[in-house]
């Protein structure tokens, strides 16, 4: 009997420390996006950049570069943006009219047409063949 007893006082204990253990599982997102909590954005976001495998790395676009072919690059973008200014001055000027030709700047190729719709600029790049056409609309 003293041995039927000490078996039903362990089983009644397990259970009853089984029974406070028990709760309700409560799920909370952590993406603020699917209603977690608003504070995690920043804290997911440098994660997520931290893993990002594709990304280019800042300091090696500086040095990675050969300095002759950036100041090409350079000297290109200040002549288009140079030109570029020439045109629109010329075109929204007193007579409101651009020469018609061609022109070759440095590695472009540029032809100025006047059209039904407005001016037709063609800017063909001379080394790489590729080819640009911009129209400008009559005002």
């Amino acid at each position: 009997m003293r041995h039927i007893q000490k078996i039903i006082f362990t089983i009644f204990f397990l259970s009853a420390g089984l029974m406070v253990l028990g709760q309700d599982l409560v799920y909370r997102p952590i993406n603020p996006a699917f209603g977690g909590n608003y504070l995690n954005y920043s804290w997911l976001l440098s994660q997520a950049q931290a893993q990002n495998d594709f990304a280019e790395d800042p300091s090696a676009s500086l040095y990675g570069q050969d300095p002759l072919a950036t100041f090409q690059d350079d000297l290109n973008r200040q002549i288009l943006n140079q030109l570029s200014r020439a045109l629109v001055s010329d075109l929204f000027g007193e007579d409101g009219r651009l020469n018609e030709g061609q022109f070759e700047i440095g590695n472009y190729q540029i032809e100025v047409i006047n059209g039904l719709n407005g001016v037709n600029i063609g800017i063909l790049d001379i080394l790489s063949g590729s080819n640009t056409t911009v129209t400008v609309p009559y005002y």
